[in-house]
């Protein structure tokens, strides 16, 4: 009997041995991801897609993409597991989040990962400007994959009804007045949304950035709410709604905002050109896409995430983590990340390949968002970013309510700006 339970003990241990070799053998290294979705579409099925073919191309890693919500979740949960001793070895987040991520000790620079001539290279070929988010203290914190800039589509169908040329978009400030105005004489439609909740303080960094003013400085430590080109970009976009009657008054929500205008509610919507490929399959109507108007200059601010690479992690998982990084910006699958979404290719490589090329050819509204980088700045970064950001979404929201004018509304989020950031000077 004793000799019996013996040998099941042995049979026991050996399977078990077995089992091990094989599941260690099946992938050494296990990443948890996390990664968030700012606007609509099967995001999660293609980045689940991704991982599938990276993992079949690496066997010796497991990946686990962890779903966060949107991108201030994502942060949060990022974090949090970090903070309880759950791993988490990588994440996509915010661009704009470098800042609160450095002084949380909470990831380190690419610069101290790459070590070849090929990741060199790897870590210089990405757009210059989208970079802009990543890269602080002369060190590559972010690496760009989620991107996008703010894109005008808009409905040629009401354009023809209004008598508007369907292939000439705005392209200036009055223009979009002046459109706007015959669309609402001419149809039910409103001429235009620009969405001021969610994100208002990145469509107010276009309106600034066309009046020729960014918002902050390159070092996430001074802002600059209360510029007269910021006050009157704020007056213009207040006076759409109220003085011209081409927007409604009040806010307008994000999140609800592509719905309307697949329902043809306004002609004109400024959003993320993360919206293209779901806007390509469900508008039922004639739609173009162009660059945002012109005040003084073009301008509109990047956006989106970036990965990074959390500090408390073993140099394997650092290693595995910059291997999946690099096969989910490499050329092949930027283009097929654009193409699936409507997000930029994040380098010029991506599209030279042959299937964004292609896909360009029969559909142009793809390089838009890409062209449009020729007057792009980056978006409003600094330190104590969330509460900084959100006295500049108050201010908006207080001026275009009627609450508050656009001066004394800017006014007071500067100076509350100042105080916080004064210590970082």
């Amino acid at each position: 009997m004793i000799s019996n339970i013996k040998s099941f003990k042995k049979t026991i241990l050996t399977l078990f041995g077995i089992l091990l070799f094989f599941t260690t053998k099946s992938f050494g290294i296990e990443l948890n991801m996390y990664y968030p979705v700012a606007v609509g579409g099967p995001l999660t099925k293609i980045v689940d897609g991704m991982v599938d073919e990276f993992e079949r191309n690496n066997p010796d890693v497991k990946v686990n993409a962890i779903y966060a919500g949107n991108y201030n979740d994502a942060r949060i949960k990022a974090l949090a597991a970090l903070k309880s001793g759950k791993p988490a070895q990588l994440s996509v987040m915010f661009s704009i989040d470098i800042y609160e991520l450095i002084e949380q000790d909470a990831i380190v620079p690419f610069d101290d990962l790459v070590s070849t001539y090929e990741d060199k290279a790897w870590l210089y070929s990405f757009y210059p400007t989208l970079m802009e988010n990543g890269v602080t203290e002369g060190k590559v914190w972010g690496i760009p994959f989620q991107r996008s800039t703010i894109v005008m589509y808009y409905n040629k169908d009401l354009f023809r009804k209004a008598g508007l040329n369907p292939n000439k978009p705005p392209n200036t400030w009055n223009e979009l007045v002046s459109y706007g105005k015959k669309i609402v004489d001419s149809t039910s439609s409103w001429g235009v949304m620009i969405p001021s909740t969610g994100y208002p303080y990145w469509m107010f960094g276009a309106l600034t950035m066309q009046n020729d003013q960014v918002l902050m400085n390159g070092d996430g430590n001074k802002t600059y709410f209360d510029h007269p080109s910021v006050v009157g970009a704020l007056q213009y976009w207040h006076d759409l709604g109220n003085k011209h009657k081409v927007m409604p008054s009040g806010t307008i929500e994000w999140g609800t905002l592509r719905k309307n205008f697949l329902e043809g509610k306004t002609a004109i919507m400024w959003h993320s050109t993360g919206n293209l490929t779901t806007v390509k399959k469900n508008a039922k109507f004639d739609f173009g896409v162009a660059m945002l108007p012109a005040s003084k200059r073009r301008g509109t601010p990047t956006g989106g995430g970036n990965f990074y690479i959390f500090k408390k992690t073993s140099a394997a998982e650092k290693k595995a983590s910059m291997r999946l990084i690099k096969f989910m910006t490499s050329p092949e699958q930027a283009a097929h990340w654009s193409m699936s979404t409507g997000y930029m290719g994040v380098s010029p490589a991506s599209y030279q390949t042959s299937a964004l090329t292609n896909y360009v050819k029969t559909f142009p509204p793809a390089l838009v968002a890409r062209d449009q980088l020729n007057f792009a700045t980056a978006e409003l970064s600094t330190f104590q970013t969330g509460r900084v950001r959100k006295l500049l979404d108050d201010a908006i929201q207080s001026a275009l309510t009627g609450n508050k004018t656009p001066e004394s509304a800017l006014k007071g989020a500067q100076s509350s700006a100042d105080k916080l950031l004064r210590r970082y000077r």
